[in-house]
């Protein structure tokens, strides 16, 4: 039951970023994705770090930098130039395959073994995604392509390395540091290509406010905190369900229609994500409970501290204020509450 309910706190991150597409369209202004990228991550991350006033210490100031531009520097640009140049199911198609990015990496960097099942699974994903939002008169475009699949290859290699090198501190102040890395990552690319668009009305503020403060922080907060408790390509699978959220909602909202090819995408697509959770969950224990069963080479450098068990010196997070840092592992069930 525990794990039933960690996988449904993870799974509320890729349900809110499937709110993007919709957000975006109809609450921001035009041709301005890279500032709504920046707005959604440098705020949050700056309001993080404020709240949980920890700062990375020793080997997590590039361990963070690193994870913040897989996982959102580097990400979010790649998507919107997949975005603009792709149609919009090609693109989701693309992202789609993330969970097959991660398993092969998982074997990789953290040891474990190949499993024909997640493979299976992650095509089938794909497949249902592809069935959800692929439209037949989709034409490719090579540079755009290369960006979707740059953009998925990006964050799988941020989320393998995050399970990798495990989690120093409480998951608001993990992902206040990712988001901050990333965002000032963005800053210069942002204010060079685009600049600050015109005409932000209060439509316009409430929708950044959306991607930021729930769509970066409360989203990642969550995300990172199911990544040290739940295995690795559960988590990945999770996130085909932001595609199937983000079509859903252009029916609902935007009465988009939907054909008969749309429905058995999204039957495929939530298989595959349940299909994802059950047999790794019952291969896999979570994180949180000790170190994974890996190779002595495929371990963290330093690994994540043991509950009650004191920070590795010079590599643990620096505490901003009166009072010790808690270890990761005795914050990480409150964050999911």
């Amino acid at each position: 039951m525990r794990r039933l309910s960690v996988t449904m706190a993870t799974a509320l991150a890729p349900l809110v970023w499937g709110t993007t597409y919709l957000v975006t369209t109809q609450f921001l202004p035009s041709d301005a994705p890279l500032f709504a990228a920046l707005m959604r991550a440098l705020p949050a991350g700056l309001l993080a770090l404020a709240l949980s006033r920890t700062l990375p210490r020793g080997s997590w100031w590039w361990r963070a930098a690193v994870l913040g531009v897989l996982n959102i520097g580097a990400f979010f640009p790649l998507l919107f130039v997949a975005a603009y140049r792709l149609p919009g199911g090609l693109a989701a198609t693309l992202g789609a395959g993330q969970p097959l990015i991660v398993a092969v990496l998982a074997v990789v960097l953290l040891g474990q073994a190949w499993s024909a099942w997640r493979l299976g699974w992650g095509v089938i994903g794909v497949l249902g995604v592809a069935l959800v939002v692929l439209r037949a008169d989709a034409v490719p475009d090579l540079l755009g392509v290369v960006a979707g699949l740059a953009g998925a290859a990006s964050m799988g290699l941020g989320v393998t390395l995050t399970k990798r090198w495990g989690r120093p501190t409480g998951a608001l102040a993990f992902a206040g540091w990712q988001l901050t890395a990333g965002g000032l990552a963005l800053l210069p690319l942002t204010l060079i290509v685009e600049g600050v668009p015109t005409g932000i009305d209060a439509t316009a503020v409430a929708g950044y406010a959306w991607l930021g403060l729930v769509g970066g922080l409360l989203a990642y907060t969550l995300w990172f905190t199911g990544i040290g408790r739940i295995p690795v390509t559960s988590a990945a699978m999770l996130a085909l369900l932001s595609p199937v959220v983000a079509a859903a909602l252009g029916a609902l909202v935007l009465g988009e229609r939907f054909e008969p090819a749309q429905l058995l995408g999204f039957a495929l697509a939530l298989c595959a994500i349940v299909a994802g959770q059950l047999r790794a969950g019952a291969a896999e224990p979570p994180a949180a409970t000790g170190p994974q069963n890996v190779p002595t080479a495929a371990l963290p450098v330093e690994p994540l501290a043991a509950v009650g068990a004191p920070v590795h010196p010079g590599t643990g997070p620096v505490r901003l204020g009166v009072g010790t840092e808690r270890p990761a592992e005795a914050d990480s069930g409150q964050a999911c509450r």
